[in-house]
């Protein structure tokens, strides 16, 4: 007997970011920069950073607290797999995500996932196979980063960039005409000295010698994401049977102003049908893409039936991006 296969969906959503704010204007006092030169390069105005008892896993509980908040007590009620996307984890083990499903009691597997930036999607894209192939009924995937605890707070290059968030959201079977569809993920390891930070290796294969603080070469990593972003956009929304004219709204990694202003005229959208959060909160890595949906669902961006194109890139070099059908309600 043939059986329909179901299709994978995002069905609840959450976000959180910490409650300590560094705007421009506080990093001029500590070192040689200033709010005209970090707006004009990145757009970015302010970054939540993460206090000092404040780590991955407390963000990742605060972003799956917010979407039972939105959502309701049962909305966690048969989680069978959690997978934490992070550049960051509290250690290189235990699993973050073991801390979650412990947290809030869960009777599932649990896994990290690192992908740098994309790592979200790529969780989302994990999820949508194992719910579809029957293996999970309902996925827990989240972005979440201490980012800021990284960084070398006094290379203006990076420390400017980034901040601190977490994004949840609960991936399960939908009804059509909804769902994630025309997932891409990729990679291209020939990039990996382009960003990089060091953990237990000394140098990368090619001999490049890793950083022990975050290290991007700004102007490599821009290239790249300049062109990944148009390309891995049409192919997600080619292989999701769409057009560029159906997307309702693109949803980018918030990286970089300069960086999604290039993508959205390759792609011909006017500005209103873009998601832009990195003035507010910089770059949130993993947690991006999750932090930026719920700005655009809270502002009323979002209605059932849209069709949101996202799209990441990061270190690796990687991407992903994927077309989803918001809904049902």
């Amino acid at each position: 007997m043939n059986e329909t296969r179901p299709r994978a969906g995002v069905t609840a959503l959450g976000a959180y970011a910490p409650s300590k704010v560094v705007t421009n204007f506080d990093l001029e006092k500590i070192m040689d920069t200033s709010d005209e030169w970090i707006t004009t390069r990145t757009g970015i105005k302010r970054r939540h950073v993460a206090a000092d008892e404040e780590f991955t896993s407390d963000l990742a509980f605060r972003a799956v607290e917010n979407l039972v908040a939105r959502h309701g007590d049962d909305a966690l009620t048969g989680v069978d797999m959690v997978i934490v996307a992070t550049n960051t984890p509290d250690a290189l083990f235990p699993a973050t995500a073991a801390l979650v499903q412990e947290k809030f009691r869960l009777r599932a597997g649990a896994f990290d996932l690192l992908a740098a930036c994309p790592g979200w999607l790529y969780a989302v894209g994990i999820g949508k196979s194992l719910v579809e192939s029957g293996q999970c009924k309902r996925v827990l995937a989240i972005g979440a980063e201490a980012l800021t605890k990284i960084v070398d707070w006094n290379d203006r290059a990076t420390a400017v960039l980034f901040g601190d968030g977490g994004g949840a959201a609960i991936v399960e079977a939908v009804p059509e005409p909804y769902g994630v569809k025309g997932v891409v993920l990729g990679a291209d390891g020939a990039g990996a000295d382009h960003l990089h930070k060091r953990s237990v290796g000394a140098c990368l294969p090619s001999g490049a010698r890793l950083s022990d603080s975050l290290y991007m070469n700004g102007r490599e990593v821009y290239k790249f994401a300049v062109r990944v972003m148009n390309t891995a956009t049409l192919e997600a929304v080619e292989k999701a049977g769409l057009t560029v004219d159906d997307i309702s709204l693109f949803v980018p990694h918030q990286a970089n102003l300069r960086i999604i202003e290039a993508a959205r005229e390759r792609l011909s959208l006017p500005k209103e049908r873009v998601v832009v959060t990195v003035d507010e909160y910089g770059n949130n890595s993993t947690a991006s893409i999750p932090l930026a949906l719920a700005n655009a669902l809270d502002a009323g961006r979002i209605a059932v039936g849209d069709n949101l194109l996202l799209v990441s890139f990061g270190a690796g070099l990687t991407w992903a991006s994927a077309v989803l059908t918001w809904g049902p309600a």
